[in-house]
């Protein structure tokens, strides 16, 4: 797409590991993007073709793209290498099997310039794949909501991140030496608002897959997700380093697990 690095803004991170059915629409929402950015595609192990076919559509797409190798199971391991890869001001994190509206760079762009260097992250806001409705409706109000009651927490997944580039390596990106588990991107988060503020609007979102309803047994469970919300902003660091992660460790809740695709046994 472009491959003068000194006037590039984005970088867009995607970890994969066997997506083919899913990775497909994810490149071409990205292809349309109103903003121009390098794709680092990183490969964590696939064996199903999705990674030979992502290249034909990068090659089709014109889109300026590396696509590295991570050996290291999960996507801890996969999004530390990519990010280390990436260039630029900003760098949006982008999940295999989502959905991205033409504008989603260029909204997040605007979010960053409007709050200036204090501004460390955007997050978006998750539709489901059918926004029409009164369901659709809701979602979008609870997370707006939540975002506004309570800036000093993620409300989003990662699928719905992106961060200035300099401040996410400030505050350690992704690595498994400071958090190994599930539930990395809220615990990447607080880093993060130890440094800034995140932004977000109404006009910022995407689409995840519905697959992601079915993942009950690689979440925190009700009692802890409360006592996150609960837990002052200044206890953060300990209810993710005393409390969470003991409790992660012993139900052997890694970052590996979110490998488990349930939904692929049902096709």
């Amino acid at each position: 797409m472009f491959n003068d690095v000194t006037t590039m803004r984005w970088s867009v991170v995607i970890p994969v590991f066997n997506e083919r059915a899913f990775l497909p629409r994810t490149l071409h929402s990205l292809a349309r993007q109103t903003r121009r950015f390098r794709l680092v595609l990183v490969d964590n192990g696939s064996t199903d073709g999705c990674i030979k076919e992502a290249r034909a559509i990068i090659e089709e797409a014109g889109i300026d793209a590396a696509i590295i190798h991570e050996p290291t199971p999960g996507q801890v391991h996969a999004l530390q290498t990519g990010i280390a890869e990436a260039a630029g001001e900003f760098v949006a994190i982008c999940d295999a099997d989502t959905w991205y509206p033409q504008e989603y760079l260029e909204r997040a762009e605007r979010l960053f310039d409007r709050y200036g260097s204090g501004c460390v992250a955007t997050s978006a806001y998750l539709l489901p794949e059918k926004q029409d409705g009164a369901w659709a409706r809701w979602r979008a109000f609870h997370q707006l909501a939540a975002m506004t009651l309570l800036p000093l927490q993620n409300h989003t997944s990662g699928a719905g991140h992106c961060y200035r580039l300099k401040a996410l390596r400030a505050a350690g990106s992704y690595d498994a030496k400071l958090w190994p588990y599930v539930v990395k991107d809220h615990e990447l988060m607080h880093r993060l608002l130890l440094r800034g503020r995140q932004a977000f609007a109404r006009d910022f979102w995407c689409v995840p897959s519905e697959r992601r309803e079915n993942r009950t047994g690689v979440r925190w469970t009700l009692s802890e997700r409360i006592l996150y919300h609960l837990t002052p902003f200044r206890l953060k660091t300990r209810f993710f380093g005393q409390f969470l992660g003991p409790r992660f460790a012993a139900r052997r809740l890694g970052d590996t697990v979110l490998r488990q695709q349930p939904w692929a046994r049902n096709r």
